[in-house]
C-alpha cells in the first residue's frame, strides 16, 4: 500500500475530532457519576478478578430479574486502569468489581473500593467469585467451594528442589522454622484469616440450590483419576459438587503433586489442623487482608465475607502423566464450567440475601466461630497460631490502640533462621478442630 501524503488541513481535521470525542466523553462520565452522588450502599458487593470472571454476571443477571451489572458504572481513583469501573444494578443493591490478577491488584482495587467514599459497605455481604485450581482429593471440575479459611501458603521460605537438604519433603518451610511442619515462629499477620462458618454453611445451602453445569470433555478428564484404584481421588472421579474446604493463596501458579502435597500440609499446620486445602488462587489472602483492615476502621464488617471458588484444572496430575505434560500440553476441559458455575451458584447466593434481607441478613448472622486474623486484630482468641497480641481486645480505629510494635514486639532482624515479622513464642499445635 502505498503511503499517505498528510496535510495539514487533515490534521488540523483530525485535532478537531479527537477534541469533539474528549468533551463528549467527559459528558458522558458526567453524566454517569454525579459531582456529589450520595453514597452506595449494595447488599451485596460481587468481586472477580479478571474478565471471564466478570462476564458471566454481566450476561446472566439480566435474566435474573434482579437487572443489569451495567446500569449504574461508578469510576473512583485506585482501580485498575484495566478495569477502571465498579459495576451495579439500577438500584445499588448488587454491585461487582474486577481487581485484576494476584495479589497486589486485589489487594490495591479493593482498598480503592472500601476507602473511595461512594461506598457505604458496612452491611454489605461482599462474594468473593473466582475459579482456581482444583485439590483432586476433595473436589472436581466444575465444583464450587466455600471456605472458611485462606492460607498464603506461599509466604515461606523456599529452596529449590534441587538444592533441599535430603531430609526434607519440600523446598517450602515456615519462616523462623528449622524444616518443613514446622510452625511459624515468625509471623506477617496475612498468613491465615478465617471467615464466618455461621455464613459460610448460609452460603453452602443457597449454593446447593444450583443445577451445575458440566460436559463430556471434564468427564472424561475427571475419569483418568480413578484409574488404578485411587481412592484418594474418588472426588475428582464424581461430579461437580458444592464443597466446604478452603484456599490456598500463591502468586505462583504451581501445579504437580508434590507442591500441591506440601501446601495441604502447610494449610494443615497454619490452621491447627481444621484447615482443608481443596482451592489454589492468587488474590484471596490480599482481598481479605484489605477488608480485615477496613473492618477495624469500622468500614466493613468481616463477618458478611462469602469465599466462594471453582474448580476450572486440577492442581496435580492423574496417574500415568508429568506434571508438565498435565500443566501444559492436557487441555483439561475445566476453564468453560467453571466459570458457568460461578455464577450458577452465585446467583443463587445473591438471591437468597436479597430474598431474605428484612428477617436475616440485614442484621447479619452472629459468628458461630473465631473471624480474623493470626493476630487476633478483631477480638477474640484465634483458634489457630500463638494466640492474640492484643490479649484478645480489637485492634482500635484511627490507631487509637497505638503502635504495637513499640509495645514490646519488635520485627527480628533477618539472618539465623530469623525472618522480618513479628517474632512470637508458639506453642506446639494440637491437631483437630471443626472444620
Amino acid at each position: 500500500m502505498q503511503p499517505r501524503h498528510v496535510t495539514m488541513h487533515m490534521l488540523a481535521r483530525a485535532a478537531g475530532s479527537l477534541l469533539a470525542a474528549s468533551w463528549l466523553w467527559v459528558a458522558v462520565a458526567a453524566a454517569m457519576i454525579p459531582a456529589e452522588a450520595a453514597r452506595m450502599a449494595p447488599k451485596v458487593l460481587i468481586i472477580s478478578m479478571f474478565p471471564p470472571e466478570a462476564q458471566v454476571w454481566y450476561d446472566g443477571m439480566p435474566s435474573s430479574g434482579l437487572g443489569s451489572l451495567l446500569a449504574v458504572n461508578v469510576s473512583t481513583p485506585g482501580l485498575s486502569m484495566l478495569f477502571p469501573h465498579v459495576h451495579c444494578v439500577a438500584d445499588q443493591s448488587v454491585c461487582q468489581v474486577t481487581t485484576g490478577e494476584s495479589e497486589i491488584n486485589a489487594a490495591t482495587t479493593v482498598a480503592a473500593v472500601a476507602l473511595s467514599g461512594r461506598f457505604d459497605l458496612r452491611r454489605t455481604y461482599v462474594l468473593v467469585a473466582g475459579i482456581a485450581g482444583v485439590n483432586p482429593r476433595h473436589a472436581t471440575l466444575g465444583s464450587v467451594a466455600l471456605a472458611r479459611f485462606a492460607v498464603q501458603v506461599a509466604l515461606q521460605y523456599e529452596f529449590d528442589a534441587r538444592e533441599k537438604p535430603a531430609n526434607f519433603s519440600t523446598g517450602y518451610f515456615a519462616f523462623g522454622a528449622a524444616g518443613p511442619g514446622d510452625y511459624p515462629t515468625t509471623l506477617y499477620g496475612t498468613e491465615v484469616l478465617e471467615l464466618s462458618v455461621a455464613l459460610r454453611d448460609a452460603a453452602f445451602a443457597l449454593a446447593a440450590r444450583a443445577d451445575l453445569a458440566d460436559d463430556a470433555g471434564s468427564v472424561a478428564i475427571r475419569a483418568r483419576y480413578a484409574a488404578r484404584g485411587r481412592a484418594a481421588f474418588a472426588a475428582a472421579a464424581g461430579p461437580p459438587a458444592v464443597v466446604r474446604c478452603d484456599a490456598a493463596t500463591s502468586d505462583v501458579y504451581f501445579s504437580g503433586a508434590l507442591l500441591s502435597e506440601a501446601f495441604e500440609n502447610t494449610t494443615r499446620t497454619w490452621t491447627n489442623g481444621s484447615g482443608v486445602y481443596c482451592m489454589s488462587a492468587q488474590e484471596d489472602n490480599a482481598t481479605l487482608e484489605v477488608l480485615l483492615r477496613m473492618a477495624i476502621e469500622g468500614r466493613v464488617d468481616f463477618s458478611r465475607i462469602i469465599l466462594m471458588r471453582t474448580g476450572s484444572d486440577f492442581d496435580r496430575p492423574p496417574p500415568g502423566l508429568t506434571a508438565y505434560e498435565h500443566l501444559v500440553l492436557l487441555d483439561q476441559n475445566g476453564f468453560d464450567i467453571a466459570l458457568d458455575n460461578i455464577y450458577r451458584a452465585g446467583i443463587e447466593i445473591v438471591k437468597g440475601i436479597l430474598a431474605d434481607w428484612d428477617s436475616r441478613y440485614e442484621k447479619g448472622l452472629e459468628p458461630t466461630n473465631y473471624v480474623g486474623d493470626v493476630f487476633g486484630s478483631l477480638g477474640g482468641e484465634p483458634d489457630f497460631g500463638p494466640g492474640s497480641i492484643t490479649d484478645g481486645k480489637p485492634v482500635l480505629p484511627g490507631g487509637m490502640t497505638g503502635d504495637l510494635v513499640k509495645r514490646g514486639v519488635a520485627p527480628r532482624r533477618r539472618g539465623g533462621g530469623a525472618g522480618r515479622g513479628i517474632p512470637i513464642r508458639v506453642p506446639v499445635p494440637v491437631p483437630g478442630g471443626q472444620g
